[in-house]
């Protein structure tokens, strides 16, 4: 699903990352379509669970307001 619409908006994972935060969707579609991915600790996933998972996000930050200067 990630590489289909990084296709119909002319993207390519090495220019693009996932913003999300849920690591069973968001990190992991992510990861699964080759992209930075960035899990924002705003919404299910809490930091503590993060190590509860097999693969890691390329950064964990607390607010998407975070991430602004990265644009």
């Amino acid at each position: 699903m990630m590489r289909t619409g990084l296709n119909a908006i002319g993207a390519h994972s090495e220019n693009s990352a996932m913003i999300g935060d849920r690591m069973d969707t968001d990190v992991l579609a992510g990861m699964e379509a080759g992209m930075q991915t960035f899990l924002v600790l705003t919404g299910l996933t809490r930091p503590e669970q993060v190590e509860d998972f097999p693969y890691r996000p390329s950064k964990v930050v607390d607010s998407i307001a975070d991430l602004v200067d990265r644009i």
